[in-house]
């Protein structure tokens, strides 16, 4: 099924306003969009989905490239796509990928998750099996932000 699918379908079964996703359903919507990767190298699927604070969800896949530095991670790419249609305020981001269990956002996207704010959740691990959920403050806990450039 396609994320777009998927994510219509889930729709449909929910009432917005009183409805907050859990993590089963944040993982899932990764899981859909980590099948998009474009991985020719490291043939490493990563898929990320992001809440935002307004309920919506933005997905994002990991896109490769031969020039290695022009490389995008899973979870930059749904925060870029999030930010690009006028979202800033996140509640959490779930990361799936090829590896069975956890799989944590590299440093570049942990700083970029950071970025957005020290309370944002990160969910790794499996819709259909065990998950864990951690702020990126906990993963950063001296994490560079804006609040030091005014120092």
């Amino acid at each position: 099924m396609r994320v777009v699918e998927f994510c219509n379908e889930l729709l449909k079964k929910i009432n917005k306003e009183e409805y907050i996703m859990n993590n089963r359903e944040l993982l899932k919507f990764a899981e859909e969009a980590r099948k998009n990767a474009y991985v020719p190298y490291s043939n490493f699927h990563v898929g990320a989905a992001l809440l935002t604070k307004s309920g919506k969800v933005y997905t994002g896949c990991n896109v490769e490239c031969a020039s290695y530095g022009g490389t995008n991670c899973a979870e930059r790419t749904a925060i870029f796509k999030a930010v690009s249609e006028g979202e800033k305020e996140f509640e959490k981001i779930a990361i799936s990928s090829d590896n069975k269990g956890e799989t944590y956002p590299c440093g570049i996207c942990r700083q970029v998750i950071l970025e957005f704010g020290r309370d944002i959740k990160v969910v790794v691990g499996e819709s259909e099996g065990e998950n864990k959920e951690i702020s990126i403050d906990e993963l950063v806990p001296y994490g560079f932000t804006g609040a030091d450039l005014n120092k």
